[in-house]
């Protein structure tokens, strides 16, 4: 019974299982991957022959590598990305040509996608350039007067349809820039595909980076947490003698907040006597002085501290 309902299983997700056997790998170029991912299934004529094993991206295309099974692919394969559910899901379908075996990668030229934005853009630039807005406009106006006597509900729809031609023609020009516009913008994001995939490419680094450095941080801030905690209790346990030690800090900054006028003034002073200073000690461990007027013209020494002295020297010298 067990058996049967195994086999019952089996049949019913055999789309689900992986491939038995190695089979053979081949790589195809995409200009992009159009939603293809790893584990997407390889088709060949609707039938399931193996899977999408890796996307890398290689300068301005995209290289698929696929592994199938019992399947011989020629020279001339073909590979396209085509959608398998309305959710958006893919898969890559194979179509095999040519003779011999393929020993080479796909190249772009035999690869397609659902679809290319920058394809689409410069179709519809072309196309909608193309398009003749006065033209357009008199074939929806002649509409409008060919169902005049029409019911009402006809004539509605046509003249609705005169109206937006009627705008489109005089929107023309703003239209044209915009698709001009849309057609640069893609373009320069195409030339520019292997610096937004650089791009891309360091700030997935930069995220592994930060995932490999995140128990650093995460240690980090931690310790920090930690060390707050034990700040916490050094101060609670300190509060008794750092209480009166900040009682007294907060009175001697009161003290020099009332006299700082008077510090400023002092500091002003000190600054011209320590240049001074600074000028007669630095010859040596000696202060370099001048002393003049000890001595009168006749060489006796003048003792007295109320007499005149004079420091200007005389014809016979003197000190």
């Amino acid at each position: 019974m067990l058996a049967l309902v195994g086999v019952f299983l089996l049949t019913f997700n055999a789309a689900a299982l992986p491939l038995v056997g190695g089979g053979r790998t081949y790589t195809a170029e995409f200009a992009e991957a159009g939603g293809l991912r790893a584990g997407n299934e390889v088709r060949v004529a609707g039938v399931r022959v193996g899977e999408v094993t890796g996307l890398e991206l290689d300068g301005d295309v995209v290289e698929v590598t696929f592994r199938v099974k019992d399947v011989e692919l020629g020279s001339e394969t073909r590979a396209a990305v085509k959608v398998k559910t309305l959710l958006g899901q893919k898969y890559l379908a194979v179509e095999p040509a040519g003779r011999g075996d393929l020993d080479e990668t796909i190249p772009v030229a035999r690869t397609s996608t659902p679809f290319d934005v920058t394809a689409a853009f410069s179709q519809l630039s072309t196309t909608v350039g193309e398009i003749d807005t006065e033209q357009l406009e008199a074939s929806f106006e002649a509409l409008t007067t060919a169902f005049a006597d029409t019911p009402e509900a006809v004539r509605a729809t046509v003249t609705g349809l005169a109206e937006l031609s009627r705008t489109v023609s005089s929107r023309d020009e703003e239209l044209a820039g915009l698709l001009e516009a849309a057609e640069q913008v893609t373009g320069t994001l195409a030339s520019r595909n292997e610096e937004i995939a650089d791009l891309l490419v360091d700030g997935d680094l930069l995220l592994e980076e930060l995932a490999a450095r995140r128990a650093t941080v995460s240690a980090l801030l931690e310790g920090t947490t930690q060390l707050g905690e034990q700040l916490q209790g050094l101060v609670a346990d300190n509060e008794a003698t750092l209480a009166p030690a900040l009682a007294q800090l907060d009175a001697v900054a009161e003290i020099l907040t009332r006299n700082q006028e008077g510090l400023d003034a002092s500091l002003a002073r000190l600054g011209p006597y320590y240049r001074l200073l600074a000028s007669a000690t630095g010859n040596g461990r000696w202060v370099d002085a001048y002393v003049c007027g000890l001595y009168a013209a006749d060489g006796s020494p003048q003792l007295d501290n109320d007499i005149e002295r004079t420091c200007a020297p005389t014809a016979g010298g003197g000190s």
